[in-house]
């Protein structure tokens, strides 16, 4: 285990412990371990066997995965990921005659979603005005689009163009040219305040 992620699993240890108002010798006696070890634990002189980590964090009363999230290396806090074309997953959405969408991936990061997809759009490809809870990135690979907002605005982009704009606003784009026009569309879903 590498030095980071044992003082990320020492402190979160600690963290939810002592949010939890349980002492040191309450932690061991639930865990069945001894105090000293769980001393020790704590302030990162010792790492604990995969077995006495899962009664430690079962003895807090804390789901596993709500334990580990957001605990990664820090060299490595993002992934390198790699997507043949081939892997795309197709989808179609409603109401939409002509758009061909490909996601590439989805990540989640921290408490928010990053969802990126390819849009292939016919050239006489339509749909109604749309609204989405996201925001959205567009970068135009080839082709020729039209963007359409609710209050009648009108944007023509070409290859290498790119837009960002919130997706609450009601838009739609179409192909105003002979041949398929494709682009990049980054969605950026934020964190939903909690009610």
């Amino acid at each position: 285990m590498e030095d980071d992620l044992l003082i990320q699993i020492s402190n979160r240890i600690k963290e939810k412990r002592r949010e939890k108002n349980i002492t040191v010798q309450e932690l061991a006696t639930r865990a069945n371990v001894s105090k000293g070890l769980i001393s020790q634990i704590e302030n990162s002189r010792t790492i604990p066997s995969l077995i006495v980590l899962i009664d430690i964090v079962k003895a807090l009363d804390i789901d596993l995965n709500v334990f580990f999230k957001d605990i990664r290396h820090k060299n490595n806090s993002f992934p390198l990921i790699i997507k043949r074309k081939k892997e795309y997953e197709y989808f179609e959405k409603e109401h939409a005659d002509g758009f061909h969408y490909y996601r590439i991936f989805t990540q989640h990061v921290k408490d928010s979603t990053v969802d990126i997809v390819l849009l292939e759009l016919e050239p006489n490809a339509n749909r109604p005005l749309v609204e989405t809870e996201a925001y959205e990135y567009k970068y135009i690979i080839s082709g020729q689009i039209e963007y359409v907002f609710g209050d009648n605005s009108r944007y023509h982009l070409s290859q290498g163009d790119s837009m960002l704009f919130d997706g609450r606003m009601a838009h739609t784009p179409s192909n105003t040219g002979s041949t398929k026009a494709t682009m990049l569309v980054i969605y950026f879903f934020e964190a939903k305040a909690n009610a």
